[in-house]
């Protein structure tokens, strides 16, 4: 089929200089399965609100990632490291957003029963909505993508058509280890059902690890001018 070759030349490339692919494949699955905020996030969803909660989440990250992957491709990440402003607001909003979503699970842990019984649909949207945000508001997987994939890419063709398409796959390679995160988490949610102790115990932590995770993406990770 000519559409498949012309993207799989488009993927290797043809340039000695780039990396191969299969060094593109195996360093997406590395990577992409070292826990991040957006893992964190992830779990913690599904340890509070189960599986279809993680998966929605889930849902939300990886747009976000590939809004940043998109947005790295056309020069965002550029602005990025050229700006230290830029950078500052989008890394502390996105911060400040993480430890709102933490005070907010404090608020609703006292209320919130975490079966399905009372978990109704209406409550996915705010989720994937959160989800969305927590991968978007995350400037460094911007400069991520931006020093990753020119790796992949042959200059000698469409490098923008290369990078969104690595940045598809690389996304992709996210969900796959993701979805992990989540059965593995779900298969531990029903402790947390059978006892109502380790039920409020569940939303504090979670609420801890999202002020936790804001507080240290706030104090960490400043862009270095060397």
């Amino acid at each position: 089929m000519p559409a498949i070759t012309e993207i799989s030349q488009i993927l290797l490339g043809n340039s000695a200089a780039t990396l191969p692919f299969s060094a593109f494949v195996l360093a997406s699955l590395v990577l992409a399965a070292t826990p991040g905020p957006g893992v964190i996030y992830i779990v913690t969803r599904t340890l509070a609100q189960g599986r279809r909660a993680g998966l929605v989440s889930l849902a939300g990250v990886a747009l976000g990632n590939l809004a940043n992957a998109v947005g790295a491709s056309i020069g965002l990440a550029a602005l990025f490291a050229a700006s230290a402003l830029a950078f500052a607001v989008v890394k502390y909003a996105g911060a400040a957003y993480l430890v709102y979503l933490g005070i907010k699970a404090l608020g609703e842990g006292a209320a919130r029963q975490t079966d399905k019984a009372t978990f109704g649909a209406a409550e996915l949207t705010p989720i994937f909505r959160e989800g969305f945000v927590v991968a978007l508001l995350n400037p460094k997987t911007a400069l991520f993508f931006a020093a990753f994939l020119p790796q992949f890419v042959d200059p000698m063709t469409s490098a923008l058509l290369q990078s969104v398409l690595l940045g598809l796959l690389f996304v992709f390679i996210a969900v796959v280890t993701d979805c992990l995160y989540v059965l593995t988490a779900s298969a531990v949610q029903p402790a947390l059902l059978r006892h109502g102790r380790l039920r409020g115990v569940g939303h504090f932590l979670s609420a801890g690890v999202l002020i936790g995770l804001g507080v240290l993406a706030a104090v960490t990770g400043t862009r270095s001018s060397k």
